[in-house]
């Protein structure tokens, strides 16, 4: 039997408590009823330990912050309330999910007070915290607490993370209950805070259909566009939640869902009923392995060469010499772009728009490393990553300058956005950018450019290869 004894997830809208809320508290009623519940099951699971996920600690795009402090302590005054909270950390528990989740070769770190000054965040509970603990200060359970963030790494991994938690809940035998703080979309009505979307009430009923069901790849394979266009906050904490009960049987109940606000409030539990199902990462990672394996037969020449390039680099701390001599592709000088994906998120990309050595075979070598160690983004990529990265090769033709944006085609050409010693670019055919004005505002981004300064634009076509 798994010690993970209770999932499950909350809301966390301040309004919900009426020391904040006051009357528009009693429009969330069955929310609040419903997480009177919620902890009750947590309360009768004997759970000796809450792990919490919230959306709205401190994030990091390559990795997981768990809170360090010995002593967990927030408060609710920027809402007008005096509500303070103190919980003990669980280090124990703590440094064993990292252990796990470092196994599992996922970046997980505990956030002290001195990491959180170089990066300028805090280690003190938020509201995605604390309003799901307000339930548990107000039913009297005082219990150790861990306190992770959410990851913006690919839904897999965040999965894994979750099964990192269930083995580390096992290795310490320690009872224990998780929360997955989040709301749903927050475009539900027209005056919601993220504004209106028609696709805002579609993800929450097909959020809420999923999860009933216990159809754990139906949430991780979401479509991920709506979820962006729902205006989600709590998608990434329930995969993590899901992914600590992998390989187990479950009872799922939904215990309300509102959206009185415009947002989307979901309460719901999962009771592990022991093993009996096929562990769903086991299956994932021999899934895409064979998807890899399949695409690396076909591979062309030069993202062989790139993928050669990185792996020599990483394992052996070399440089590699291209034969050049293979093919004429390789012989031509020209602009080249590598771009590493992992698990369909990018985790790579750096690239020359005019050639810098003598032909297309060093320029794909330079390129390919730089991609996967300097890339400013993301982390170097570590060996244990290398079998899981698909790479593709973009050989740059030379960029003309063009008057307007009607001159412009996303599908087809890349742009170059110049301001004075300010550049950015970015390639055509890109997943998610579906427009000229989304391709120029994303290259003025990269080159720190403001949305009125006045710019140079230039086009380029490219030959992509995989």
């Amino acid at each position: 039997m798994s010690n993970i004894v209770f999932c499950g997830v909350a809301p966390h809208p301040p309004i919900l408590l009426p020391e904040i809320g006051g009357r528009n508290a009693k429009k969330v009623t069955a929310t609040f009823q419903a997480m009177e519940k919620f902890v009750d099951r947590i309360i009768r699971s004997g759970a000796e330990v809450i792990v919490i996920m919230s959306p709205h600690a401190p994030v990091f795009r390559d990795g997981i912050a768990i809170n360090g402090s010995n002593v967990l302590t927030g408060d609710l005054r920027h809402f007008w309330a005096d509500l303070e909270f103190e919980y003990n950390n669980d280090m124990e528990l703590t440094r064993e999910i990292i252990n796990q989740a470092r196994r599992q070769g996922i970046v997980a770190f505990e956030l002290d007070d001195g990491i959180a000054a170089e990066y300028g965040v805090s280690t003190k509970l938020d509201h995605g915290v604390l309003v799901p603990v307000y339930f548990l200060d107000k039913a009297g359970l005082d219990l150790p607490m861990v306190s992770i963030s959410m990851g913006l790494l690919p839904f897999e991994e965040l999965y894994a993370f979750g099964t990192a938690i269930q083995k580390a809940a096992d290795i310490q035998e320690k009872k224990t209950a998780l929360i997955a703080s989040g709301d749903l979309s927050h475009r539900l009505t027209r005056g919601a805070p993220a504004g209106y979307s028609p696709q805002g009430a579609v993800f929450d009923r097909t959020i809420v259909e999923l999860l009933k069901n216990k159809d754990f790849r139906g949430i991780i394979n979401i479509d991920r566009n709506m979820a962006e266009e729902a205006g989600e906050c709590g998608l990434r904490t329930i995969i993590m939640m899901l992914g600590a009960l992998d390989g187990r049987e479950v009872d799922a109940e939904i215990l309300s869902y509102e959206g009185p606000f415009g947002v989307g409030y979901l309460v719901a539990t999962f009771a592990p009923r022991g093993g009996g199902r096929e562990s769903l990462l086991e299956q994932m990672a021999g899934e895409r392995q064979a998807k890899i394996q399949s695409r690396r037969t076909g591979e062309s020449l030069l993202v062989a060469l790139a993928r050669k390039a990185l792996e020599t680099y990483v394992n052996e701390g070399r440089k590699i010499k291209p034969d050049t001599g293979v093919s004429p592709l390789l012989q031509e000088p020209a602009g080249v772009f590598v771009s590493l994906k992992k698990h369909g998120q990018l985790r790579g990309c750096i690239g020359t728009v005019m050639p810098t050595t003598e032909n297309v075979g060093y320029e794909i070598v330079n390129n390919a490393i730089s991609a996967g160690t300097m890339d400013p983004r993301f982390e170097p990529v570590r060996p244990e990553e290398l079998d899981d990265l698909v790479y593709s090769v973009d050989v740059l033709k030379p960029p003309e300058p063009v008057e307007s944006l009607d001159q412009l085609d996303v599908k087809r050409y890349g742009v170059i956005v110049r301001s004075g010693r300010r550049s950015g670019l970015l390639l055509p055919n890109l997943e998610g950018i579906d427009t000229v004005e989304q391709q120029v505002a994303i290259a003025r981004q990269k080159a720190g450019i403001g949305p009125d300064e006045p710019v140079r634009l230039e086009r380029f076509e490219v030959i992509r290869y995989y």
